[in-house]
């Protein structure tokens, strides 16, 4: 999945995920590279394949802080790091952080 990842770098982006939220389940997970726990939630994400088709954005919290101010906004979801969003019909249907994050769980939600 590492090869699938779209880098989250342009607040204009939130708003093509919403739209196309409509039409294909959208994953942004919100990743601090100075963080082990973050690293370790990404490798899992990493691992498991899920077989739906859905879109994964990778959020650098570092160098892109206030997009990550914008999703809070945006998706009324209040910030966490690490922290995985799965965005559809326009709206964040599932957040998990932490060590929480499953991407099992993550595929169930996506169905």
């Amino acid at each position: 999945m590492s090869d699938s990842w779209i880098e989250l770098k342009n607040p204009q982006q939130l708003e093509e995920i919403r739209t196309k939220s409509f039409e294909v389940p959208q994953l942004i997970f919100k990743h601090s590279t100075r963080c082990s726990i973050s690293s370790v939630a990404l490798r899992r994400m990493e691992t498991k394949k899920i077989p739906q088709p859905v879109d994964y954005y990778l959020l650098d919290l570092l160098r892109y802080r206030d997009i990550s101010n914008q999703i809070t906004e945006v998706f009324g979801v209040y910030h966490e790091s690490p922290q995985v969003l799965l965005i559809r019909n326009g709206e964040c249907i599932y957040d998990e952080s932490h060590l929480s994050i499953d991407p099992v769980e993550i595929e169930e939600q996506a169905r």
